[in-house]
C-alpha cells in the first residue's frame, strides 16, 4: 500500500539515511535547518510503512520551490515518483499557487525526463551550482489555479 504523510523533525535520521543512500545532498545539520524554514513542508512517500521517497518544498508567496525530491533507487521506474509528484502538484494547486520551481543537475538526464513528463520547462541555468562544478537547470511548471 502506498501513502504519503507529512514528516517532522523527529524523522531527521530517516531523511538523512535515505539521502545518504541516494543523492547525498545534505548533511544532518542541513536537514535540521530545512525543518525550521518558514513555509517548508516535508512529505514522505511510504510503501507498506517504509519511507521510500521524500519531497521537501517551500511556499513563498504564490510559488513553491522543490528543495529536495528523491525516491529510493530500488523503487524507481515503478510509478512511485510520479505518485509523489502528482500529490505535490495537486497540493500546490489547492493552495492556489501559480508555479512550482526546482533545480536539477544538467547531467541528470533521467530526472530531466521525469520532470518534463510533468510539463516542467527549463527557464534558466545556474552555472557551477553544485559542489562538483556542474550546472543546474532551473525548471518551472505553471499551475492551474481554481
Amino acid at each position: 500500500m502506498i501513502s504519503i504523510k507529512q514528516i517532522n523533525e523527529k524523522d531527521i535520521d530517516l531523511c538523512y539515511e535515505l539521502d545518504s543512500k541516494t543523492i547525498s545532498l545534505w548533511s544532518k545539520k542541513q536537514w535540521a535547518n530545512e525543518f525550521k524554514k518558514e513555509g517548508t513542508s516535508i512529505f514522505g512517500l511510504l510503501f507498506t510503512n517504509l519511507v521510500i521517497g521524500i519531497c521537501v518544498f517551500q511556499v513563498v508567496l504564490d510559488e513553491a520551490q522543490i528543495n529536495y525530491f528523491v525516491v529510493n533507487r530500488k523503487f524507481r521506474k515503478k510509478g512511485f515518483g510520479s505518485y509523489l509528484m502528482s500529490y505535490l502538484i495537486k497540493k500546490c494547486e489547492k493552495l492556489n499557487l501559480k508555479k512550482l520551481l526546482l533545480e536539477v543537475a544538467q547531467s541528470n538526464v533521467s530526472a530531466e525526463r521525469f520532470y518534463s513528463r510533468f510539463n516542467f520547462s527549463t527557464v534558466g541555468i545556474r552555472k557551477n551550482y553544485y559542489k562538483d562544478g556542474s550546472h543546474a537547470l532551473l525548471k518551472e511548471k505553471k499551475l492551474s489555479t481554481k
